[in-house]
């Protein structure tokens, strides 16, 4: 089998100790007042909490034994690991904003529109990615970790990994898979009811209507447009038209859809339906060690691509443990865990740390990954990658979905 490196060379290119409390930043938050060792040995003894997605048992296991251990052991600080989507973690930090309350929230697991809604209302630390050690060491400061969905991070946000979406089908029983949008009506046509997509709530589902929006009227409109409804939906409306016209082939006839990509997953794994799909190029290899897929599931892209953005991790302006955070970052973008979570059998998440910034030991822990059965070459993903929109653009994008889609 081919190792893991192939794919960082090729997609690289484009971290029970008695607890205290800590009610404040014991620091000054300024970066160059204070070394990050000083900050190391403050965070000791603390608690971190860490809010974010909590829909994959496969992360959630990883994040509560392999890091939650790391963390332990090399910086005395236990994770406290807080599942909450972005709208509901958003919500709490602007109520506490509003109101000037203490905060509770010391790491979130954020990107896209909830970035860039979090940066501009003022519910984010920083800068501070420069303070942290893995970062200035391992990362090159490239346009895909300085921008996240088209807007500068500006050190609000440190990168944690990288996803391209794709799609997953069995060869046992569809040899054929769709190229594009076109193919995919007929694909849905010859089997009414086995195809369909998470709802737009869910980023998974979001990202998939922005793929058919790109397939049918191409990425490059998108590029300076203005973040006016009426605008984006003239420019959307022929993918809009498309997703009305394959809605009577989709499972129930499109009059509900998949609340979230686990329940996708599901459906694929039950032979409920006949595709998938994922932000995780490895998501395939994983699920087949795992025993949930068949060895027949495959991986596939359309022929016009597919889009590709970076996952973030940043700290509330009133996180009360912002040492702690920057403990849990700073591990989070070590190359061990940065390899832990490349592995398919753990996660099968890419890896943001540069493979020739790496020293020879540390190359060998990614060199040393298998990359599994079922997935696409680096090459293969790199050709077909598309940038995301900006990030501006998604609601509006969601909305014109449900009025369209759901007659909301």
């Amino acid at each position: 089998m081919k190792k893991l490196v192939m794919i960082l060379l090729s997609l690289l290119l484009l971290t029970a100790c008695n607890l205290k409390t800590v009610e404040e930043d014991h620091l000054p938050i300024e970066g160059g007042s204070v070394s990050f060792a000083e900050r190391l040995e403050d965070a000791k003894g603390t608690q971190v909490r860490f809010y974010g997605w909590g829909g994959s048992d496969s992360i959630n296991g990883w994040l509560d034994t392999t890091v939650s251990n790391e963390l332990k052991e090399n910086y005395k600080v236990e994770l406290i690991r807080i599942p909450m989507n972005p709208d509901q973690y958003l919500a709490k930090l602007m109520t506490e904003k509003s109101m000037g309350s203490e905060g509770t929230i010391d790491v979130v697991w954020i990107n896209g529109e909830n970035f860039y809604n979090a940066k501009t209302k003022g519910l984010l630390y920083g800068p501070f990615v420069e303070m942290i050690p893995n970062f200035t060491s391992y990362v090159k400061p490239t346009k895909d970790v300085t921008y996240d969905f088209g807007f500068p991070v500006e050190g609000y946000s440190a990168p944690y990994g990288r996803a391209q979406l794709v799609f997953i089908g069995d060869t046992a029983k569809t040899p054929e898979f769709p190229r594009n949008h076109i193919e995919l009506l007929e694909f849905a046509k010859a089997n009414k009811g086995k195809i369909t997509y998470p709802e737009v709530t869910d980023f998974t589902g979001s990202a998939f209507v922005r793929n058919i929006i790109y397939d049918v009227v191409g990425h490059e409109i998108f590029i300076g447009m203005e973040a006016d409804k009426e605008i984006v939906r003239e420019a959307i409306m022929p993918a809009i038209e498309f997703l009305k016209e394959i809605k009577p082939y989709l499972w129930r006839e499109g009059k509900t859809y998949p609340a979230n990509i686990g329940q996708l997953v599901n459906m694929f794994a039950d032979g409920e339906v006949l595709m998938t799909m994922s932000y995780t190029p490895l998501h395939a290899a994983s699920k087949i060690a795992q025993g949930i897929y068949p060895e027949t599931a495959q991986t596939f892209l359309f022929d016009y691509g597919t889009i590709a953005n970076t996952h973030f991790l940043a700290i509330p302006f009133n996180a009360p443990n912002k040492n702690g955070a920057m403990a849990l970052i700073n591990s989070l973008m070590s190359p061990e865990m940065q390899a832990s979570k490349l592995n398919p059998a753990v996660w099968g998440d890419q890896p943001v740390v540069h493979y020739d910034l790496l020293s020879e030991e540390q190359r060998k822990l990614f060199d040393n990954i298998e990359i599994g059965v079922g997935v696409l070459s680096s090459e293969v993903l790199s050709a077909h990658s598309l940038p995301e929109m900006r990030s501006n653009l998604v609601p509006l994008i969601e909305e014109i979905w449900r009025e369209e889609l759901l007659g909301e």
